[in-house]
């Protein structure tokens, strides 16, 4: 797909588009982010839909990076609540251990060799499987697999054997 046909594709489809996921999620900006992360997908993937079938495919990607988006909302609540469930029912020792444990986290990743912090936190804190983080920096899935042993290695060495 050449670049006046993708933008023939974004003109006729985008609003409708964008429309779509509003309806589901009530949220304008969301609405826009899914609808502009879907033509991405198309655009960096050299996605050349049938004829005809143009919408289909669009409606599918923005459905499914909307559905994602709303199990990573999810798993993130889930873990907040838990956070502040557990933090009100510590002990003052508990709370204290906790955030000993929680600045030496932080002071780990802050010390951490910045590729294997970069593939970590990707696979981590975005849920990205090693494939998607080896496509997004433009590595081997290897690579990966290696800086992020690498990475554990290193949390485990500052963490449990300091």
């Amino acid at each position: 797909m050449d670049q006046t046909q993708f933008k023939q594709l974004f003109d006729q489809f985008f609003e409708r588009l964008r429309n779509y996921i509003f309806y589901r999620s009530g949220d304008p900006e969301l609405a826009t982010d899914i609808a502009q992360e879907t033509f991405m997908r198309i655009w960096e993937k050299g996605i050349d839909p049938d004829k005809g079938k143009e919408k289909a495919l669009l409606f599918k990607i923005a459905g499914d990076i909307f559905v994602s988006n709303y199990r990573k909302q999810q798993v993130a609540l889930r873990f907040a609540d838990s956070i502040i469930q557990t933090n009100s029912s510590l002990s003052t020792d508990d709370q204290i251990s906790y955030n000993e444990l929680k600045h030496r986290y932080e002071k780990a990743l802050s010390g951490m060799n910045e590729m294997q912090r970069v593939v970590f936190l990707m696979s981590r804190n975005d849920g990205l499987k090693y494939q998607e983080i080896a496509s997004n920096l433009d590595i081997s899935v290897k690579a990966v697999e290696k800086r992020m042993s690498k990475a554990l290695e290193y949390l485990d060495k500052q963490l449990v054997h300091e």
